[in-house]
This record gives C-alpha cells, sequence and structure tokens, in this order.
C-alpha cells in the first residue's frame, strides 16, 4: 500500500490532497482540500497571472498541513510526492513544483511531475482498480482533446481544438454578454430557462472527416446576434440556451463519432465544462441509447483539484515510474506528441 501526496497549482486553485492504493484495488482519496481564487479574480473578468502565484505562496503550507491532518498521516508516511508540471501558467506552476521536490528531497522519497491533462483524462476511474480501454474527451477551459486510451500511460490524440477551447468560448461569449467570471456556470444557469431553438448557432467542423473542434465561429456568431438584439438582458437565456446546445451538440456528434470508429464502447468524459448538467443529460441518454458504457468524473475531480493528480501520481508510482527533480515544469506540456 502507498500514500501519495500531490500539489495542484496550474492556474487560479491551489490544492493538495492525498491519496493510498496498491495495484488492483481502487484507490483511496484520503483528504483533498482546494482553495479557490476565483474571488480575487473575478473584479478582472479572468486570471491574473501575478495575483495568482502569489496567493498560492500565502496559502500552500497551511493547505499542506491541512490535507495531512484530514487524511490521518504524518509527512513521514507518505510514499511519494508529485505536482502538476504542466500545462499551465508558469509563474503558479512554479509554485507548486518546487514545494512537492523540496518536501521529495528533505524526505528522500521519490517525485513525480504530472500532466495536468492526464490528472483530468483518468479522473473518471479514481473510484475504480483499473483503467479500462475507452475513448477520452478532456473539456475544460483551456483545453479540448479527444484520446484513445488503450491503458494509463498509453493514449492516442485523436483529436483537439484548433482554435478556442470548449470553456474558453463559454466564458468569452459570457464577458459578451456581460455575464460574470466564470462564464461556463453563469451561461448554465441563464441557459435553464432559454430555449435553444431560438438562434440557429454554427456547428464548427461537424461534418468534416477529422475530429477537430472549431469554436472560434460559434463566438463570432454570438458576437454578431448581440447588436439585432432589441433588449439583450430578456434575450439572454434565449442566447445562452442557444450557444450551449451548439456546444454540446458539436462534443457529443465528435465523441461519439470517435466511439464508433474505435469500436470501443466506453466513452469518459472529464474537465470542468463536464459539470455542466445539460452536457451530461445529452451525453448520457445518448450513450444509453447507443449502448455505449459513459464514464464521468465525480463532480468534485472535475475541475482543477489535486487528487486526480494523486491518482495519476499513484498509478505511476506502482508502476515504478519516478522523476528527478531537476525535472522542469512546461506551461505548454502536451499529453501526447
Amino acid at each position: 500500500m502507498s500514500i501519495v501526496l500531490a500539489i495542484e497549482s496550474s492556474c487560479d486553485e491551489t490544492a493538495v490532497a492525498v491519496v493510498r492504493g496498491e495495484c488492483g484495488v481502487a484507490a483511496e482519496i484520503l483528504s483533498s482540500e482546494i482553495s479557490s481564487q476565483i474571488p480575487l479574480h473575478q473584479p478582472y473578468g479572468g486570471v491574473v497571472p501575478e495575483l495568482a502565484s502569489r496567493n498560492h505562496s500565502l496559502i500552500l503550507r497551511p493547505l499542506v498541513e491541512t490535507a495531512l491532518k484530514n487524511a490521518g498521516v504524518t509527512i513521514g508516511q507518505i510514499d511519494a510526492f508529485a505536482a502538476t508540471a504542466g500545462p499551465g501558467l508558469a509563474s503558479s506552476l512554479l509554485i507548486g513544483n518546487t514545494a512537492a521536490k523540496a518536501m521529495a528531497c528533505a524526505m528522500r522519497k521519490p517525485f513525480l511531475a504530472i500532466n495536468h491533462l492526464e490528472g483530468h483524462l483518468l479522473s473518471p476511474f479514481v473510484a475504480g482498480s483499473q483503467v479500462p480501454p475507452h475513448i477520452a474527451l478532456i473539456i475544460s477551459g483551456g483545453h479540448t482533446l479527444l484520446l484513445r486510451v488503450d491503458a494509463a500511460s498509453s493514449y492516442q490524440k485523436l483529436g483537439s481544438t484548433l482554435d478556442d477551447a470548449a470553456g474558453e468560448a463559454f466564458d468569452k461569449v459570457a464577458k459578451m454578454i456581460g455575464l460574470p467570471y466564470p462564464g461556463g456556470p453563469n451561461i448554465e444557469r441563464s441557459a435553464l430557462t432559454g430555449n435553444p431553438q431560438r438562434f440557429a448557432f454554427p456547428r464548427g467542423l461537424l461534418h468534416e472527416p477529422h475530429l477537430n473542434f472549431s469554436f472560434s465561429g460559434l463566438k463570432t456568431s454570438v458576437l454578431y446576434t448581440l447588436p439585432k438584439l432589441a433588449d439583450l438582458e430578456a434575450d439572454t437565456p434565449d442566447l445562452c440556451a442557444s450557444f450551449q446546445e451548439a456546444v454540446i451538440d458539436v462534443l457529443l456528434q465528435k465523441s461519439l463519432r470517435a466511439v464508433r470508429e474505435s469500436g470501443l464502447k466506453h466513452l469518459a468524459l472529464s474537465g470542468g465544462v463536464s459539470l455542466n448538467r445539460a452536457l451530461r443529460r445529452a451525453f448520457q441518454s445518448t450513450c444509453e441509447k447507443d449502448g455505449f458504457t459513459l464514464s464521468l468524473s465525480d463532480p468534485s475531480l472535475c475541475t482543477d483539484n489535486a487528487a486526480m493528480i494523486a491518482f495519476a501520481a499513484l498509478l505511476r508510482h506502482l508502476d515504478g515510474q519516478h522523476d528527478s527533480l531537476e525535472t522542469p515544469i512546461h506551461p505548454n506540456l502536451p499529453l501526447v506528441s
């Protein structure tokens, strides 16, 4: 049985988690602590890197102490230390990465540098004892990525966004409309009372033979629609519902095509955008109708968190993989080349 402590600080959330597990047995999250910075960045309408890194520095040590206390373990009982190495904001990544390396060095234990996207990718399977072959869709603020997963650490890229990520499109459209940051949850909330058929927004690259995504044209279409509205406040629910429906339609159809072409019959969703309830319902109903297995991350593991990083690190640690303390951060670290 091994215990891993991991730090996630790739953007504006400071997170520390302790996870325990062994080969063939479901991992156990002993503690998962997250300190949100949303109130700090809300007045600016987005993340301010300098503000994010400064807050990481202030909160990280007490958060590590809280994670250890709530896990019921001492730092001496940790078998390996891990941190997100990228992708993310360089100034934020450095804080968590340096702290994890320092603890690994001081305790003479292994260090693991984890790809943030791999954390998301594996998060639907934290409660299981293995990662089955499947098609994975990672949808977050900065990434929209479709992959074939044959096993943990064995990934093939099938498609990605050519411009804006799905979450980025949500945030930008929310800002256009005048909804507060973060945009995704506010668009979802407004869409609850809207008519998704009111505006015929484009489905970018939907009928192209490849599995890449594009949301820039959809965002532009919303921008051009705004001046035509007589009452933006009254039309906002319909606008949000129609925009959301267009995004979901593209994500769903591309993912289903990937599943059918792969022959795997198993699809997994992860990332912050996968919290969207309309999106979850659409994927669940369609997969049930078509006879596909759908794995969803627990809501607590969808947004940035350290439990998913600790789980990814645990799998690598149990496989005998470790990284040098000289392993650098990589703000643009790819999951697959």
